[in-house]
């Protein structure tokens, strides 16, 4: 997993797909989602930190003016 793009094939494999409309609260939508597939024990240690990992990453680059 590399990008935000891979995090939410993650998340299409469960049936969940995320569209709000806001790029922060799709992230946000996103993280909840993750931290419950793995509290269900349904990915992999890895798969959830790499994923919480972007998931922050961008999140931060939004808040903090890093696309430009």
């Amino acid at each position: 997993m590399k990008t935000v793009y891979d995090v939410q094939q993650l998340l299409k494999r469960f049936g969940t797909i995320i569209y709000i409309g806001d790029r922060l609260a799709d992230l946000e939508m996103m993280e909840m989602e993750v931290r419950e597939l793995y509290q269900a024990q349904c990915i992999p240690t890895n798969d959830y930190q790499m994923a919480i990992l972007l998931l922050r990453q961008e999140k931060s680059q939004l808040l903090h003016g890093g696309g430009e």
